[in-house]
């Protein structure tokens, strides 16, 4: 009988699947249509042009972004185009020769050493040479935040005391109190896998959270907290508890932006990852309409090669438990049926 009951549950996961998965799929776009860390309309030429070993549009975009004080825009187009010049920098090299002071070339290759120092076998030793590159972008534009967000992520991996870390990050708020990528990085500082632990990197992610302003992506900054944690190993039901009431604030950050919205892509890709791993699927599956075509390399990054792949697998597997889980009928179907031969 125990047999029989269990093939018959299988039997009707699998009918459920079959109907409802393809009707699932509606509002996301075929796996074809993903694309992986897109540029916005802003960056895509500049990208484009350094392509060509043309630095211009990339000077255009960063000098705009830093007339105008969009510090969160500024912080992300350069980590993209420092992440081009990875493989490709006779942009940059011919930038830094015609203009060796602008400020905008100066903080690009300060992130580009950076990103390289943090590849080397020998990571601290290397990222300690990078500290005078990085010293020049702040005096560049002491308004800026971002060459203290850089500053941030090199005391992490320089080995860094707590005491240089504050003085760090008392610059990095000064500048723009509710900069996203400052808090991130000071989060990845506290995270359990560096120099803090679950507990504190939990509370400064709450804390940020509360204190910032609606709207702010750093309101979503505790499910970053969560998706650590999770990293971490099964979470104790305190720290469950803790994990979803962050994924819950997060949802509300996410509903406040449009569908197909390329700049809270990343916050939607985390928090679909941490509502999968807390059996969530319908929350999850409704991120994964929300994010549209715009899959970002974190967080599946962390778990393997090939991120966009993972993306895809796990919106597959997300629309497998939904649709698994959905009745084969409807209720008003059965009660229709049931009053018609009542």
């Amino acid at each position: 009988m125990v047999r029989t009951m269990s093939f018959l549950r299988a039997l009707i996961s699998t009918a459920r699947m079959v109907r409802h998965t393809s009707h699932l799929a509606a509002g996301l776009p075929p796996d074809h249509e993903v694309l992986l860390d897109a540029p916005d309309d802003r960056l895509a030429p500049a990208l484009v042009s350094a392509a060509l070993g043309e630095y211009d549009r990339a000077a255009e975009v960063l000098a705009a972004t830093r007339e105008s004080a969009e510090w969160e825009n500024r912080d992300r187009y350069v980590t993209r185009l420092a992440a081009f010049a990875k493989s490709r920098d006779t942009w940059l090299t011919a930038w830094l020769r015609a203009a060796p002071h602008d400020p905008d070339a100066l903080l690009v290759r300060a992130e580009l050493a950076v990103h390289r120092a943090w590849e080397s076998p020998v990571r601290a030793e290397r990222l300690r040479e990078t500290g005078p590159l990085i010293d020049a972008a702040a005096e560049g534009d002491p308004r800026d935040p971002v060459p203290w967000r850089v500053a941030l992520d090199h005391a992490r991996g320089s080995h860094a005391p707590h005491s240089a870390f504050e003085t760090l990050w008392e610059q990095a708020v000064h500048r723009s109190s509710h900069h996203y990528g400052c808090h991130v990085a000071a989060l990845k500082y506290l995270s359990a896998h560096w120099y803090g632990s679950h507990r504190e990197c939990f509370a400064f992610a709450e804390d940020a959270a509360r204190d910032t302003l609606p709207g702010s992506l750093v309101r979503a900054l505790p499910v970053r907290a969560a998706f650590i944690q999770l990293l971490g190993g099964d979470p104790t039901p305190l720290q469950a508890d803790r994990i979803d009431a962050a994924a819950e604030l997060a949802i509300e950050v996410s509903a406040a932006y449009e569908r197909n919205d390329p700049w809270p892509a990343e916050v939607r890709n985390l928090l679909a990852f941490v509502l999968v791993e807390r059996g969530r699927w319908t929350a999850a599956l409704e991120q994964f309409r929300l994010i549209g075509p715009y899959a970002t390399s974190f967080p599946w990054i962390c778990l393997t090669e090939d991120p966009l792949a993972r993306f895809l697998e796990t919106r597959h597997a997300v629309r497998i438990q939904v649709a698994s889980a959905t009745p084969l009928r409807r209720r008003a179907d059965r009660e229709g049926a049931r009053g018609h031969y009542a």
